[in-house]
């Protein structure tokens, strides 16, 4: 079991451009990462929703998480484990999904964010 593609719908694509802005931080996969983890870091599960991987940003699993996949991947297993879900595929790849898309909205929607250092603190 594993992912291969990371995709971003238009809507997070934009929420993705705004972080920039506000963090300095150029790279989608940097921003994903910090979006994934702060989406872990909540004990609720995400919100069951159909996600348009309809932007231009798109991105291999070894560029999401980089020298530290098998940590990320780690994390998402237990994630799930935790919430009771069945480990499979499908299951794996739409809670990978999930938690970028709420990660990110997590991110945009902080108005305590507003520049790279509000990364490094607890900001939700």
């Amino acid at each position: 079991m594993k992912i291969e593609i990371v995709r971003i719908s238009e809507r997070d694509k934009t929420l993705l451009l705004m972080l920039k802005r506000k963090t300095g931080i150029a790279n989608w996969n940097v921003l994903c990462r910090w979006a994934f983890c702060v989406s872990l870091s909540d004990p609720s599960v995400p919100p069951k929703e159909k996600i348009q991987s309809d932007s231009s940003i798109e991105m291999t699993w070894k560029i999401f998480a980089g020298q530290h996949a098998e940590v990320y991947f780690a994390l998402l297993v237990q994630r799930c484990k935790n919430d009771g879900l069945k480990l499979s595929a499908n299951v794996l790849n739409e809670q990978f999904k999930l938690h970028i898309h709420r990660g990110i909205a997590f991110l945009a929607n902080n108005p305590r964010l507003t520049n790279i250092s509000m990364l490094f603190k607890k900001i939700n």
